[in-house]
């Protein structure tokens, strides 16, 4: 893997604490749903955000 400037690491900091907060609002958000539809596109945005955080982790490794 070739090295990365500065500014890319703060710019896949501000990314991945992005994702970090909305995966926890989205997870927040299902359990607090009644709706079984409403709690599925929160459930599922959820884990979009927590393997788009990942995906960006694979660039610190």
């Amino acid at each position: 893997m070739s090295h990365i400037s500065e500014l890319e690491l703060q710019n896949l900091r501000h990314l991945i604490g992005g994702f970090d907060t909305t995966h926890c609002k989205m997870r927040e958000y299902a359990e607090c749903a009644q709706d079984p539809q409403v709690k599925q596109f929160f459930e599922k945005g959820a884990q979009s955000a927590m393997q788009n955080k990942q995906q960006l982790m694979k660039f610190l490794g």
